[in-house]
């Protein structure tokens, strides 16, 4: 079975499947470029507010494929550096993206298949879910952002631990440390996403814009320049249709319609 990325929609939601049932939902890099496509039609799409990634059937994603590794190995180093920026492209495509994106994640989430989900601005796992940087496992360092990620939201410790050991850690200590922002039963995360999606899609999303940029800038920013753009961002947003409906709305003690 040839593995790819499916896009189906979900009301104002576009969801990404990832579909290599073969190889476990291993990623590939006819995947990494139909990421990108995917998202350049949602954001070109008004109706679409929100994107949600899973894996199809009971795995989010095994990561890289080994099997194809082993290959490159007999090839030109340029042949696995030009994948690996081809995964590139996707992650920072999901970071830079102004609608929100979330994971779903059922089963386990390994490799790039973790640093996707890390790219990911939220994250719902069911709680048997197991989060997984195996790459030392096999001789090889992280990819896909992980280690940028990791290294921003956790205490150096512990990310040596999932780096430098490759120990498996669940949803539910994630969930503590606060990289994933909901835990459901298992086979409930994709519902529990699009359900969180919803609520989003009911949102400003020239809000929701501004807000993921300012997040994105945030750690590299100092606070004079932060605040800068702080300020830039409201009076854009104070002067556009929305804030009108929404403050509107919220005088007369109504629900916003946000366009």
């Amino acid at each position: 079975m040839t593995a790819e990325l499916k896009s189906t929609s979900q009301g104002r939601t576009m969801v990404l499947a990832i579909s290599n049932p073969e190889h476990r939902n291993a990623l590939g890099p006819e995947m990494y470029a139909a990421g990108v496509e995917a998202l350049n039609v949602a954001e070109s799409n008004p109706e679409v507010r929100s994107v949600v990634i899973t894996g199809e059937g009971s795995m989010f994603c095994a990561g890289g494929n080994l099997n194809r590794l082993q290959a490159n190995r007999r090839e030109p180093p340029e042949v696995q550096a030009q994948s690996i920026e081809n995964l590139h492209n996707w992650i920072e495509a999901i970071r830079t993206f102004p609608k929100p994106v979330i994971a779903a994640v059922e089963g386990a989430a390994a490799g790039a298949g973790f640093s996707l989900c890390l790219a990911c601005d939220l994250i719902v796992a069911a709680e048997d879910a197991v989060f997984v940087m195996a790459y030392s496992s096999v001789g090889l360092s992280p990819d896909g952002g992980a280690s940028w990620q990791l290294a921003r939201a956790l205490p150096r410790p512990l990310v040596s631990e999932l780096l430098m050991n490759a120990e498996r850690i669940g949803a539910a200590r994630l969930h503590a440390l606060g990289l994933v922002n909901r835990v459901t039963a298992p086979g409930g995360a994709l519902d529990e996403a699009l359900a969180l999606a919803e609520k989003l899609n009911d949102r400003a999303p020239n809000a929701l814009a501004s807000i993921k940029e300012l997040m994105n800038e945030a750690p590299e920013a100092s606070l004079n320049r932060h605040l800068a753009s702080e300020r830039d961002h409201f009076v854009k947003n104070l002067h556009h249709a929305n804030a009108g409906i929404g403050i509107a709305a919220f005088l007369a003690k109504e629900k916003p319609r946000f366009k």
